[in-house]
């Protein structure tokens, strides 16, 4: 199929979308309006409303798709640009009577949250109309093949839905091919095909963050790529952030502290903190705390219990976990679940010796196992009470897998990554998502 053809529907929902955001934008000023002792003139808003709408253009919101997270990006930089803009134009034409900043600073805060949540719900609604949905054909390996339909089932954001005849983009993976063959399906696919996204051969590195070199003379592009968490601009970033979170969840850890110290006390016999040996920075080891939720007597209820499930000794040579450990107290279950458990390390934090987030700190007897090519990555930073693989499956991860997640996270980490993973714990941890 020739994915140039006129496509209305393609047409209209950008308009649609466009639509969703001004209206978005509007309910954002109503809201505020009301709280306003004079009364506002939403006409004299309407140019700071298109201001907006272009801010979101020049960011592609509306010619490509991305994820929600990356939508949400892309949707506060635009906002960000936008409000310095039009209070640059404010103060150059020394209108403060007409425009308040107050008012302004308001409106573009709770648009980030009306903007995102509009979007969210209205694509949601147009997804379900397959006509607005994009056609992929998927060029790759049966492995590849497999991830990235499974990722176009499961991620509606994109409303991608795969169409092996006729079909608008091609998603390419570079894995599985010889340089040859790639180039030529390539040279292929793009005589009918207007476009077509090549997932690289170097999928370990998130190449949003590179910048590309061009070399025009000799027709050559060179991507600039770095180990992005070993660079001391960034890790003071991260730092600077991660103190200023904690401090504000301080108080929080502490209320909920004294909750559970008293649950344990009840639950089970025992003291309250459970601390073991394990791997920091630059593998140093540190005493890492936890709540106890284990019974006292642990590993003789253990050696009894293997002796009788014998196939729990396999799972966990490849989990590094039990399916049904039975030393774990009824409280201690419900504090793995929720990954309360892990709260005591908040103290590891304000020690120096953990970040809020990053890779989850190994065990001595782990060192072999994660690989020399990951060990000399991940022990070259401080490990994180939560992190990119609690976030992504937690007990469903071999071992394996969860090497392979850390280190990516340190290759590729940024600011916004490790908010995302904050957020997306808090998830975990209210709805007992994705652990065990």
């Amino acid at each position: 199929m020739n994915s140039s053809k006129f496509n209305p529907f393609s047409y209209l929902l950008t308009f649609l979308l466009i639509g969703v955001d001004l209206f978005a934008l509007y309910i954002s000023f109503a809201l505020l309006r009301q709280r306003e002792s004079t009364p506002l003139d939403i006409s004299l808003y309407l140019w700071i409303f298109v201001f907006i709408l272009l801010a979101f253009g020049v960011q592609k919101i509306y010619t490509f798709r991305y994820d929600f997270w990356s939508d949400a990006l892309r949707v506060i930089k635009g906002l960000f640009f936008s409000f310095f803009a039009i209070f640059t134009i404010i103060s150059l034409a020394k209108v403060f009577d007409t425009y308040s900043v107050d008012f302004l600073l308001k409106f573009f805060i709770l648009s980030i949250f009306t903007t995102l949540f509009f979007k969210r719900v209205f694509k949601k609604i147009f997804f379900r109309f397959d006509a607005f949905k994009h056609r992929v054909k998927i060029v790759a390996d049966e492995q590849n093949y497999n991830i990235i339909t499974q990722e176009i089932e499961k991620n509606w954001y994109f409303g991608y839905k795969e169409d092996e005849k006729n079909y608008d983009l091609i998603i390419i993976s570079s894995r599985g091919f010889d340089l040859n063959e790639l180039q030529e399906r390539v040279k292929e696919l793009s005589r009918t095909t207007k476009d077509i996204f090549i997932i690289p051969y170097l999928d370990y590195l998130d190449f949003s963050h590179a910048t590309i070199i061009d070399f025009s003379n000799i027709r050559f592009s060179a991507i600039h790529i770095q180990n992005r968490l070993l660079s001391a601009k960034n890790i003071f970033i991260k730092s600077f952030f991660e103190k200023i979170i904690t401090l504000v969840l301080l108080p929080l850890a502490l209320t909920l502290h004294i909750f559970i110290f008293f649950l344990i006390k009840r639950d089970s016999q025992g003291g309250v903190f459970f601390k073991q040996q394990r791997l920091g920075k630059n593998a140093k080891l540190f005493e890492c705390y936890k709540y106890r939720t284990m019974h006292e007597d642990s590993q003789n209820v253990l050696e009894e219990y293997l002796l009788k499930n014998p196939d729990e000794v396999e799972h966990y040579k490849k989990f590094h976990k039990y399916k049904n450990d039975p030393r774990i107290t009824k409280v201690g279950s419900f504090l793995r679940k929720t990954s309360l458990d892990e709260l005591p390390q908040f103290y590891n934090i304000l020690k120096g010796d953990m970040n809020l987030i990053g890779p989850r700190p190994y065990m001595p007897q782990e060192l072999h196992a994660m690989g020399e090519d990951n060990k000399n990555i991940i022990l070259r930073v401080k490990p994180g009470l939560t992190g990119l693989w609690q976030v992504s499956g937690r007990n469903k991860l071999t071992f394996k897998k969860r090497v392979d997640l850390d280190a990516w996270y340190i290759q590729n980490w940024s600011l916004w990554m490790d908010f995302v993973i904050f957020l997306k714990t808090t998830k975990v941890v209210l709805l007992k998502v994705g652990a065990k």
